[in-house]
């Protein structure tokens, strides 16, 4: 990479990078301080992870401290929870961060230390929010390796700018500094990465395999504005650029011959054969319970007149919709967990490293990679339903059972959801209007026992065999969510009538539709219309980057349950239900 942009160097009080005398500048807490803690703290010390009973989300919280003391002392940081704790072992039990985290450089412990001498100020109304923490060895030497030490090492210093040591990177190039710890704006390294494709001074030039994608130059913003640490000694060299995965068998090809086994186990032709069944996965014999639903037509959302009715509920679009299956109970974790931990070696996108085009196609469906902590979260997993998966991960899922059963399954659209759970009714509950009798059919967060979900099937099903449809988790519908989507519907309907197998084909992460209300909502949330969408928040804990595209560990009450429709689709048709939108996060 080449950078010609001047910029002022940041003074600095941390070792972070070179920097003129150690006094010059004071710690900021905006600057310096704020993204810290958010990467480095935050997310064992809030309310959902308040690790030793400390939280530090806001100033008052933090002052308050733990079962360590206060968490800060203004003026005094040898009585501050927080800074001595960063000054215990390696090993210690309480040191922070956790070794298996990291250490915080020690220039970033000097600021901390100073900004608490200057007596801990913190604006007023600021609150922290976790942020993604960037460590160097596993996310920054790899980029820069790969993507520019081929222009910018000893031998060629390309713009006169060596990044192959600490202090080559913060000093050299004709325009130095290009890189400003704690200021990624003025930081050449990362806004030239920034610039469009068509753009000069674009780096890595678009011949050299630019631009890079937004997760990398997240990367590079990221570590910069969390002061940029390198750890001393260490020195890069420029290594190639490792090829994405490319060789899956889980493609089109993998799609049809799924179909093709599908056309020839399904032997229900007609809704007149259609009977609710129990089948068993055939790789782990756990059974699961399927209940028949003759089609019909209805009116998809809620009228102007229903209590906390919301605006994204309407216009309500009459549906035509055709019979299918769908499972009695959510998805449980003795079905799922089988295919989410398995003993396959596999690439981040799921596929398996080694394969035979003749293997089993059960065994050619991308599976997710080892989720890296326990995904219950302590609540229970022998018929308690399975929960923090993305929608990918259960589409996938639907694939990886129709290969077994030779039934295709695929996750329901919004208006085959809604179909279902109101079982005819077209009132806010099947049950009418009155939230009071919810109690009976759902768990919700008046009735939740531990405030957790429960096992499937406790409570009262609703008329048409479906337990849980209401509460315990949310379910994924397959549709990307938009507010607007039922006038957009309303538009596209022919004679009046839409198909209810018509959905939302994705076009980005976020956001995506899930229904039914959980454990953790009031009534008003789990009515048949309530709609939702995913956020990015479901997976702030996740310290992959870019985040994984198997979990969303901060929602723990979200699930999701099958259906099987009547009418085979085409083998594309399936490949797209499996393999809806954009799996990765951008």
């Amino acid at each position: 990479m080449r950078y010609a942009k001047p910029f002022a160097l940041l003074l600095t009080a941390t070792s972070l990078s070179p920097a003129p005398a150690a006094d010059a500048v004071k710690a900021d807490f905006n600057t310096h301080i704020k993204p810290i803690l958010e990467s480095a703290c935050v997310h064992c010390h809030s309310e959902k992870n308040a690790k030793g009973d400390l939280r530090m989300e806001t100033k008052e919280l933090t002052l308050k401290g733990g079962e360590s003391g206060p968490g800060l002392v203004a003026g005094d940081p040898e009585k501050s929870a927080i800074y001595k704790a960063l000054l215990l072992p390696v090993d210690d039990d309480d040191v922070m961060p956790p070794k298996k985290e990291g250490l915080l450089a020690k220039g970033q412990i000097a600021l901390i230390k100073d900004w608490i001498k200057q007596g801990a100020p913190w604006p007023d109304g600021v609150v922290l929010k976790q942020a993604p923490r960037i460590d160097f060895v596993k996310h920054v030497q790899p980029l820069l390796e790969e993507n520019c030490l081929s222009c910018h090492n000893p031998e060629k210093t390309k713009g006169k700018f060596n990044l192959s040591t600490k202090e080559k990177a913060f000093e050299s190039g004709e325009n130095a500094p290009n890189i400003i710890a704690f200021n990624a704006a003025k930081s050449p390294l990362y806004t030239l990465t920034t610039l469009a494709a068509d753009e000069d001074e674009l780096m890595p030039p678009k011949k050299s395999g630019g631009p890079l994608s937004k997760a990398e130059t997240e990367i590079l913003r990221g570590w910069i504005a969390q002061g940029a640490p390198w750890p001393e000694g260490l020195t890069l060299k420029a290594k190639p650029k490792k090829a994405g995965v490319v060789n899956t068998p889980d493609t089109l090809e993998l799609a049809k011959r799924i179909h093709d086994f599908i056309v020839a186990t399904s032997k229900e032709k007609a809704e007149a054969d259609m009977k609710n069944y129990d089948n068993k996965i055939p790789k782990t014999g756990v059974p699961y319970h399927m209940v028949a639903i003759k089609g019909g037509e209805y009116m998809l959302g809620s009228p102007a007149a229903e209590d906390k009715r919301g605006d994204d509920e309407g216009p309500q679009v009459k549906v035509k919709v055709k019979p299918f299956w769908m499972s009695a109970y959510e998805t449980t974790w003795d079905q799922y967990q089988p295919y989410m931990i398995n003993t396959t070696d596999r690439n981040k996108d799921g596929s398996p490293k080694i394969w035979k085009a003749d293997d089993k196609i059960d065994n050619l469906v991308s599976q997710p990679t080892t989720p890296y902590t326990e995904m219950s979260f302590g609540m229970g997993t022998d018929g308690f339903p399975a929960i923090s998966m993305t929608q990918h991960a259960a589409n996938k899922y639907c694939q990886w059972l129709s290969a077994q059963t030779g039934h295709f399954y695929r996750l329901p659209t919004e208006a085959e959801w809604e179909y279902a759970a109101r079982a005819g009714t077209n009132t806010a509950y099947f049950f009418g209007n009155d939230p009071a009798q919810l109690k009976d059919y759902a768990w919700y967060f008046e009735n939740a026992e531990n405030f957790q979900y429960s096992k499937v099937g406790k409570k009262k099903p609703n008329p048409w065999g479906l337990y849980d449809i209401y509460g315990n988790v949310v379910e994924w519908c397959i549709d990307q969510y938009d507010a607007k989507t039922y006038g957009t519907w309303a538009s596209q309907a022919k004679n009046g009538v839409l198909d209810a197998s018509t959905w939302v084909h994705s076009k980005t992460p976020y956001p995506h539709s899930v229904r039914g209300g959980s454990f953790d909502d009031d009534p008003d949330m789990l009515r048949s219309a309530f709609r939702r969408g995913s956020e990015p928040a479901w997976k702030a804990q996740d310290p992959q980057l870019p985040k994984s595209i198997w979990y969303h560990t901060d929602a723990k009450w979200l699930g999701f349950r099958v259906i099987r429709p009547l009418e085979i689709p085409s083998a594309e048709e399936m490949f797209a239900a499996w393999n809806n939108g954009v799996a990765k996060e951008q």
